[in-house]
C-alpha cells in the first residue's frame, strides 16, 4: 500500500479569502479522504477545523507603503513556511488570492515538487501581467472566480477554470425590512443610505471621516444613515471618529452587512470585495476609494484598466459610478447619492444592470467546483505516493 494522504497547506491572508476558503473547507468534508488542513487562515476557516499557524491579523495589510512597513514580518514568515514545507511536505498547497506573498510561496512549493492550486486568480488583467507566466510555471490549476479570466489565461496555456463566485453561496437574505428596522432602531418608513468603509483599519480611518461629513451635509434630508462595522475592528475606532465629527443619528450596523446592503435604498461602498457583494444583492450604489498619496501615485502608473470597480470590470463598462482619491469627498459623494435617489430612471437602469452580474457570478457553485478540483489533484498525488506505481516510472 502507498502512503495515505494526510495534509493540505493553505494561505488565505485576508478576511474575504478566509470567508471564501471556509466555504470550500466545509464542502471538502464530503470527501472520503479527509486530510489535515493547516497554514495561514482566519476565524471562519478555523470553524471548519483548520489549524492556523500564524496570527491572521498580521497579514491583513494593503497598499504599497503599508506592505513595506511590515516587510520584516513577511520575510520571516516566508522563511518559516519554506522550512515547514521542506521538512514535512503536504500533498497539496492551496493559495487563496493574496498574490504579492502567495506568488513567492507558489515558487517555493513548486521547487519542492508540491502541487499548487491557486483559488481566486491574481488581477493580472489590471497590472503585473507577467504573473500569468508565473501562474503557468508554478501552479497545477488556477480556479477563477470572475467569468472573463479563464479565456485570458488559456491564451497563455494556463490550466484553469471558472468555478463561480463564492459570494453566491455566502450571501443569505432572510430578514425582512421591518425586522431589520426593529433590530437596529430604524424607521422603516424612511429611506436608508448605507456606508461601507471597508474591513481594514487603515481603510476605515481614511473612508469613515468622509462618510460622516457626507451625512452631516445631508442632515435634514429625511434619510437615515447606516454605517457597516466589520467585526474584526474595535467599536471604539468607529465611535471615536463619530464623536470627533459631531454627527448625530448615525446607526451602527454590526454583523448584518448583507442585510444592510439589501434593505438600504442606496449604498456608498469602499472598493473591494464588498462592491461585488453589493452588485450581487442588487442595491444601486457608488464605489469610492482613497489611499495614501504615494500608494495612489504608484498604483495610477501601474494599473492598466480604466475602471477600478469589479462590477464595472466584469461588465466592461461603467454601470456604477466611481469616486476615487481626490473625487472621494463629501461633496461628490453627496452629489452622487442625490443624483440617483432623485432620478428614478437612472436608479432603475443601474438596478437592471446589476441583475446581469448576479446571473454571471451565480452560474456555478464555487465550493462544489473547488471540491472536485481538489479531489482530482489529491488522486493524482495518491498515484505518486503508491510504491508499485512509482517503480514503473
Amino acid at each position: 500500500m502507498g502512503k495515505l494522504l494526510k495534509s493540505v497547506f493553505w494561505i488565505a491572508g485576508e478576511k474575504s479569502g478566509d470567508l471564501h476558503a471556509a466555504q470550500v473547507l466545509k464542502s471538502l468534508k464530503k470527501l472520503e479522504v479527509k486530510p489535515h488542513h493547516y497554514g495561514i487562515g482566519g476565524p471562519e476557516m478555523e470553524k471548519e477545523g483548520f489549524e492556523s499557524l500564524f496570527p491572521f491579523e498580521r497579514f491583513n495589510v494593503m497598499g504599497f507603503t503599508e506592505v513595506i512597513k511590515h516587510i520584516r514580518f513577511f520575510l520571516k514568515t516566508e522563511k518559516i513556511i519554506r522550512k515547514k514545507l521542506s521538512e514535512n511536505r503536504p500533498d497539496l498547497v492551496i493559495l487563496v488570492d493574496y498574490p504579492g506573498f502567495n506568488m513567492r510561496i507558489a515558487r517555493i512549493a513548486d521547487d519542492l515538487s508540491i502541487p499548487v492550486l491557486w483559488f481566486i486568480a491574481p488581477q493580472f488583467w489590471a497590472w503585473k501581467h507577467n504573473r500569468i507566466y508565473k501562474l503557468k510555471a508554478y501552479t497545477r490549476h488556477v480556479a477563477c472566480i470572475l467569468p472573463f479570466e479563464p479565456e485570458l489565461l488559456q491564451i497563455n496555456r494556463v490550466n484553469c477554470s471558472f468555478v463561480g463566485h463564492p459570494i453566491a453561496e455566502e450571501i443569505e437574505l432572510t430578514t425582512t425590512r421591518e425586522d431589520f428596522a426593529a433590530r437596529f432602531g430604524l424607521n422603516p418608513e424612511k429611506k436608508w443610505i448605507g456606508f461601507l468603509p471597508g474591513s481594514r483599519k487603515q481603510e476605515v480611518k481614511r473612508m469613515l471621516p468622509e462618510f460622516l461629513k457626507t451625512t452631516k451635509q445631508m442632515r435634514g434630508s429625511g434619510y437615515e444613515f447606516l454605517i457597516s462595522k466589520t467585526s474584526n475592528l474595535p467599536t471604539k475606532l468607529y465611535f471615536g471618529m463619530i464623536n470627533d465629527a459631531d454627527v448625530k443619528e448615525i446607526f451602527m450596523i454590526t454583523g448584518s452587512s448583507y442585510e444592510m446592503m439589501n434593505h438600504c435604498d442606496f449604498l456608498v461602498v469602499t472598493s473591494g470585495t464588498a462592491t461585488l457583494e453589493t452588485a450581487y444583492i442588487g442595491t444601486p450604489f457608488c464605489i469610492v476609494y482613497k489611499t495614501g498619496t504615494l500608494s495612489y501615485l504608484i498604483g495610477k502608473n501601474l494599473i492598466k484598466i480604466s475602471s477600478v470597480g469589479l462590477p464595472n470590470i466584469i461588465m466592461d463598462r461603467k454601470i456604477v459610478p466611481e469616486l476615487i482619491q481626490h473625487d472621494c469627498n463629501a461633496r461628490t459623494i453627496r452629489g452622487t447619492i442625490e443624483k440617483y435617489m432623485d432620478h428614478k430612471l437612472l436608479y432603475q437602469q443601474m438596478a437592471d444592470q446589476l441583475t446581469i452580474i448576479k446571473k454571471l457570478l451565480g452560474s456555478k457553485s464555487a465550493s462544489t467546483e473547488m471540491t472536485n478540483i481538489v479531489e482530482n489533484l489529491l488522486k493524482d498525488r495518491m498515484w505518486l505516493h503508491d510504491e508499485s506505481f512509482t517503480r514503473t516510472l
